[in-house]
């Protein structure tokens, strides 16, 4: 009869699942050798190659502008709409496509809305790129620009298309964009995350943001963004408590890191490994942080660059000079959110707040990154979760109108990090609702990359564009959970080589 040992009382609580995953980490470390690419196996240089192909881009800041940005007010010049001021979107437009409820059964039905604003082409190369008057700054950078307004999603409500925009599906649980880069590529420097998040001041805070939109989903927690704070700490729990030194956290954490990995080899959980990743990373962000967010050492004609509002912690501007410089101390992706583009009434009064609180700081990042020599190899996103709608929700007026969400097509531009410069790409209608050719002919539109039409940028396209110029192939980045091989762009997506340089 075997005695009771005290000491391997855990293996009698171990749960079916736990000790499946002991048996797995076992066979699964025996394996790892021979199912590692031979590509990522000889990738010893990530700062300079993908793992699937040479890497175009090294960082990726992303500015997010949650709510739905309205293309007709600031990218797709329309005028023949100043035409149809007032009357009803025609049938045939619609072509009985879903819209939200907020606006089926209103009793004006769907009257046209013409854009208040002025637009202006910029010519580059016998092309041009429309940008309103809302954007003086940005029109500055209008060479660097490649504007894309074909960009399309199934997404009609916010929180399923921004997590569709960021995660690849429109249900909670997958992981996002960053977190796919990060466990791709990993970090370029080792004392700061290779994933950084910073949420931007706004008059208009409408929305919520969930952390699951820079969260890891099913993969181990040490691949999320780290959400730098404008205020206190930037980064929660970074400052020891009272009384407690350096040397006194140190030991705190060689202590808890033993428990942690003693954890691991008994139950083989891969969060406990993640733990002490994360616990080793934020001893380091002790000394890296308060560094990073010295804005002091930056000349007078930075802050000139990206304006005034810079010198204030937390503002549009002041994020896109700690992106630059995030990117300088080797942070591959770097994404800001501003909230508040959600104008369903009176939108110019909320649109020209928006413009005003992130136009200079578009800009100025731009021009920072390529006086910097940065530019080549920084790609710079921006875009909301869909697009707004060219018929009015609410009161309309020539000076006052609103806009309901709109899937079907919207403006992304993208900047550097081998993208074309100073083009635009995919064309719209005359309403700015369907995606067509150059006829004028709508498009067929759909996320399958068997049935990708050029011209046509669907969301999944999009985030496989990214990778690509990151060095990653979307189709073979891949992480297996529960039986199944995830990837970002789940069963879709095409990489629009027409955008790269």
């Amino acid at each position: 009869m075997t005695l009771h040992n005290p000491a391997r009382e855990y293996e009698l609580m171990l749960t079916r699942r736990q000790l499946f995953g002991r048996t797995a980490l076992t066979l699964g470390t025996g394996a790892l050798a021979g199912l590692m690419q031979p590509d990522l196996a000889a990738d010893t240089d990530k700062s300079t190659a993908g793992i699937h192909h040479a890497a175009k881009a090294k960082h990726v800041i992303y500015l997010f502008m949650s709510g739905g940005p309205s293309h007709h007010d600031m990218w797709d010049y329309k005028p023949k709409l100043k035409e149809k001021f007032g009357e009803q979107l025609p049938d045939e437009v619609r072509d009985g496509q879903r819209i939200t409820g907020m606006t089926a059964n209103q009793k004006s039905g769907l009257p046209l809305a013409a854009s208040k604003y002025k637009f202006t082409k910029h010519e580059n190369n016998d092309k041009g790129v429309w940008i309103s008057e809302l954007l003086p700054h940005t029109a500055t950078v209008a060479k660097e620009l490649c504007v894309v307004h074909s960009t399309f999603t199934e997404a009609i409500n916010h929180d399923p298309a921004i997590t569709y925009i960021q995660t690849g599906s429109q249900i909670p649980g997958r992981p996002s964009l960053g977190a796919w880069l990060s466990y791709g590529l990993g970090s370029m420097n080792e004392n700061l995350p290779g994933y950084v998040v910073m949420h931007a001041k706004t008059s208009f805070a409408e929305q919520s943001l969930f952390n699951r939109l820079w969260g890891t989903g099913f993969m181990p927690a040490d691949h999320q963004g780290m959400l730098m704070r404008s205020q206190g700490d930037p980064v929660l729990y970074l400052s020891n408590p009272r009384g407690v030194s350096r040397a006194d956290r140190r030991a705190q954490l060689d202590a808890l890191s033993a428990l942690n990995q003693t954890s691991f080899e008994q139950f083989g959980d891969p969060e406990m490994l993640a733990r002490i990743r994360q616990h080793e990373m934020a001893y380091r962000m002790q000394a890296s942080v308060p560094e990073l967010m010295d804005l002091s050492t930056e000349s007078k004609e930075t802050f000139e660059l990206y304006g005034e509002s810079a010198k204030t912690p937390g503002t549009f501007a002041a994020c896109c000079l700690n992106a630059r410089r995030l990117a300088e101390r080797g942070v591959r992706n770097i994404q800001i959110f501003h909230r508040g583009w959600d104008a369903h009434g009176n939108l110019p009064r909320e649109h020209e707040s928006q413009c005003k609180d992130v136009d200079q700081g578009c800009a100025g990042l731009i021009k920072d990154l390529r006086r910097r020599g940065m530019l080549d190899d920084t790609l710079v996103i921006w875009g909301g979760e869909f697009g707004r709608t060219a018929y009015c929700q609410g009161k309309l007026t020539a000076e006052n109108y609103g806009r309901d969400h709109h899937p079907r097509c919207f403006t992304v531009w993208m900047a550097g990090g081998g993208v074309k410069a100073g083009i635009t790409y995919g064309r719209t209608d005359d309403y700015a609702y369907n995606i067509t050719d150059a006829d004028g002919v709508p498009l067929a539109t759909q996320p399958n990359k068997e049935t990708w039409t050029p011209g046509t940028m669907h969301i999944h396209d999009l985030n496989a564009t990214i990778l690509h110029l990151m060095g990653i192939d979307h189709e073979r980045l891949t992480y297996r959970y529960q039986g199944r091989d995830f990837r970002l762009t789940d069963v879709h997506g095409h990489v629009v080589h027409d955008l790269i340089a």
